[in-house]
């Protein structure tokens, strides 16, 4: 049987008990037909991943009872992806792959040009939390409020790099751009950013080139949709900078999880 994964906010520790949500609940007795004795795994973005066993509490509540650790914290890429909000079943794709591909934070950001002009939040999280648990990730993307483009500029961190998919193709290769990269830009934090369908106006272009650390970059010689271009650039990113560079681990076949996406 595949092993049910949840993120829990609870500290973790072998020997604890974790009070189980209402919606972890009903997803484990009714969605996946867990019964008492049941194997899970859980984490919670801190303490690694661990072994657990459900336990019920009467018809509606069930813990979690905490065993032995199977996976060690590990740091992942400081890694935003900010975003021109886009169509709703895109827009969930994005929060979806973004988590999948190892993103921290996501960052709807809104521009002259954005189209859609409300964004559900808590959708978008429960889409990266649900992305999380069946990835085998040991965290999950923080997903903040949209911000406007301005502001995301003017409060935008000092040493955080930015690279920028440039629609008009005036920049470099993503590959080229991101493989000429030296140590320290390597290990630095980074952001991507992606507009919106009718592309950066002339104030927003002139805005990022005071960046100190922008990069704008091609992704080929096609046009792409705006979570297409999400999906490349992480794609890209991570396989040249990011954690792609890393052996895999391989996890045993006790630990291959089952998880339903709504």
């Amino acid at each position: 049987m595949n092993v049910s994964r949840l993120f829990v906010a609870s500290p973790l520790a072998s020997g604890s008990e974790v009070a189980l949500d209402e919606a972890q609940v009903h997803y484990l007795r009714s969605v996946m037909r867990r019964p008492d004795g049941a194997s899970l795994l859980l984490f919670n973005g801190r303490d690694g991943e661990f072994r657990a066993t459900l336990e019920g509490r009467g018809r509606k509540a069930a813990v979690a009872q905490v065993g032995e650790r199977t996976r060690e914290q590990h740091p992942e890429p400081d890694l935003w992806l900010c975003f021109a909000p886009i169509k709703r079943a895109r827009i969930d794709y994005v929060a979806e792959k973004a988590a999948e591909l190892g993103v921290a934070v996501l960052q709807p950001v809104l521009t002259h040009h954005t189209a859609v002009d409300r964004v559900n939040v808590e959708r978008l999280r429960a889409h990266a939390l649900e992305a999380s648990e069946q990835t085998e990730r040991l965290s999950v993307p923080e997903v903040r409020e949209p911000v406007a483009f301005d502001r995301l500029m003017q409060d935008w961190p000092d040493g955080r790099r930015l690279l920028v998919c440039d629609e008009t193709g005036g920049g470099p290769p993503v590959a080229e751009a991101l493989g000429g990269l030296d140590a320290a830009a390597r290990a630095a934090p980074w952001a991507i950013l992606i507009g919106p369908e009718g592309g950066f106006d002339a104030a927003e272009l002139s805005r990022l080139r005071r960046i100190s650390d922008v990069m704008a970059v091609g992704l080929g010689p096609r046009i792409l949709r705006a979570d297409t271009a999400a999906v490349a650039a992480l794609a890209c990113w991570q396989a040249l900078v990011g954690d792609w560079q890393r052996p895999t681990p391989r996890l045993d076949a006790d630990y291959r999880t089952s998880r339903s996406v709504a």
